[in-house]
């Protein structure tokens, strides 16, 4: 099943794709985010399916405008460093442990819409990602059962203001730019991929050029042990997402360097999970 959000008379509404129509499925009386589906269990995805089933009423794909599939999570935990040719390429050791920081709603805009550069950088790199959605509540998640804690999966560009990254040992600030990532297009219920959306190819293109092409079989650490782990300080909450690390190919490790920048066109696609697709601006 994949769900989406868009923006129904300037207010979010939650969506079931069939093919290239979209059933509304807050006009049918469910909730109008993903967050709050999740919240009411195997139930919530239940009820979507059915109202799918019987709803008359439909609109065209090319006709919403999206929004992350994802409204408001509790937790957005993204992974730094998880692909060996990644660690490489920044000159790092390969962690031992993931090496986690936030990521802020405010950081990040839908399929379709503007990611924006900010006026005190021209250093502003993509990063493709898989993106990890939590369906049920769990604290110290063993890892032989944490992927029973997976509602689905989506698509990141962790857009990174790199000088900033830099300016200290903490990542928080060159990760969190307003409107600096991309979140979508939509959410595909884990059923519908292999267990812990292995073995994906994932892609990341810039005005149609291919920068990053790589599996997600590849990740050092996979999406169960990052459940595991992200499990052991708090409890993991239905609608929290885990964003799980970039491989090899980022703007900044190039010779010379790219970086994005007004009038480019940014594609993040992973296979069987979607392409995410957003222009960039200048912003300020």
């Amino acid at each position: 099943m994949r769900l989406l959000a868009f923006s129904n008379a300037g207010q979010p509404a939650l969506g079931l794709r069939l093919g290239q129509e979209i059933v509304n499925l807050t006009a049918e009386g469910l909730p109008s985010t993903l967050d709050e589906l999740l919240r009411a269990g195997p139930a919530g995805l239940e009820a979507a399916a059915r109202a799918g089933a019987t709803a008359r009423t439909r609109v065209h794909l090319s006709d919403i405008a999206f929004l992350p599939p994802v409204i408001a999570p509790a937790k957005a935990i993204a992974v730094g460093l998880n692909f060996v040719d990644h660690v490489a390429e920044s000159r790092f050791e390969p962690p031992k442990y993931p090496v986690l920081f936030h990521r802020y709603p405010s950081s990040w805009v839908g399929h379709g819409a503007p990611l924006v550069r900010p006026r005190v950088s021209t250093q502003f790199d993509y990063e493709g990602e898989l993106l990890v959605v939590i369906g049920k509540a769990g604290r110290y998640i063993d890892k032989t059962r944490a992927l029973e804690h997976v509602a689905g999966f989506s698509v990141f560009n962790d857009g990174s203001i790199r000088d900033y990254q830099t300016k200290s040992a903490q990542w928080m600030m060159g990760k969190n730019f307003d409107r600096s990532g991309s979140f979508g297009p939509e959410f595909v219920t884990a059923d519908e991929l292999p267990p812990g959306a292995s073995g994906l190819r994932l892609q990341t293109r810039l005005n149609g050029q291919v920068l990053q092409d790589a599996n997600t079989r590849d990740m050092i650490f996979d999406v169960a042990t990052l459940i595991a782990v992200c499990s052991e300080p708090f409890a993991l909450e239905p609608g929290d997402i885990i964003i799980a690390g970039t491989p090899s190919g980022v703007g900044a490790a190039r010779n010379p360097q790219i970086f994005m920048k007004a009038g480019d066109l940014c594609e993040v696609e992973i296979e069987g999970v979607g392409l995410l697709s957003n222009s960039i601006v200048d912003g300020d």
